[in-house]
């Protein structure tokens, strides 16, 4: 999995850790560690699994009965779908949570092949948001947001080592490590059910996991980890989906 695929089930994770009426996925006991992959689809009407470090939506699809095709689908994932600490996966299809799944998995009749799915296009647009979003560094800004790019979901800006690297917005610590290959020392923060926001590449990171930070709080230091110049990779994401920061931040 790609450092960016991690990225994304990392956010996805951390995106809804503290919302109302989730199901805390805990681990089977008695023994029962063995899943079978399943072949159709046991929608939980009204119930989410909160991602926790480690897990995998295969993983979790297993778990929960459901094939990883569609709890991806259910949750607008598309490959290499990329999960993130915190974040609320739902069990059930959109719509009215009392509805049953309506994917089922057939066999393709020989010679034939089933085409894949179209990619969901990024939004264009802002969504709106209750969030005063600030630059999180100062710099040129040397990468935009590709939405059709897993490794462009987000915007690099340029600056030196050491300068500070400062929280978009209020919020808690969700993620603080190395743990992500590719972006080197990563700062991920939940800023409320819907938002977060993740900073790449620094070279040392000031706030630890738990911890609370205000809006333009230093939380770290600029750096080259994961990278091969000093520089910021920074994220916006909404309900574990990447938007585009330009819609969001001010202009310089």
């Amino acid at each position: 999995m790609s450092g960016a695929a991690r990225l994304t089930a990392l956010l996805l994770v951390v995106s809804t850790l503290s919302a109302c009426g989730t199901a805390t996925v805990v681990k089977p006991s008695g023994g029962r560690t063995a899943h079978t992959t399943p072949q159709t689809s046991v929608a939980k009407p009204g119930q989410t699994a909160v991602v926790r470090r480690g897990d995998t939506l295969y993983a979790l699809a297993r778990i929960h009965n459901i094939t990883p095709r569609d709890l991806a689908a259910w949750n607008g994932l598309s490959e290499p779908y990329t999960i993130y600490p915190g974040q609320s996966l739902r069990l059930y299809p959109g719509g009215s949570p009392g509805r049953a799944p309506t994917t089922v998995v057939t066999a393709p009749r020989p010679g034939t092949s089933t085409p894949a799915p179209a990619p969901t296009p990024s939004p264009t647009t802002a969504i709106k948001s209750n969030i005063n979003w600030r630059w999180p560094a100062d710099g040129a800004l040397v990468g935009r947001f590709v939405g059709a790019d897993v490794t462009k979901q987000g915007v690099d800006i340029a600056g030196s080592s050491g300068q500070p690297v400062r929280a978009t917005a209020a919020g808690v610590v969700v993620y603080s490590g190395a743990g992500l290959v590719g972006f080197g020392e990563l700062i991920i923060i939940k800023h409320n059910d819907q938002w977060l926001s993740a900073y790449g590449h620094n070279r040392k990171r000031l706030v630890n996991e738990g911890q609370s930070v205000k809006a333009g709080e230093q939380i770290a230091e600029m750096g080259r980890t994961g990278t091969t110049r000093d520089m910021l990779h920074f994220e916006i994401r909404y309900n574990g989906k990447p938007v585009d920061p330009l819609l969001y931040l001010p202009p310089k």
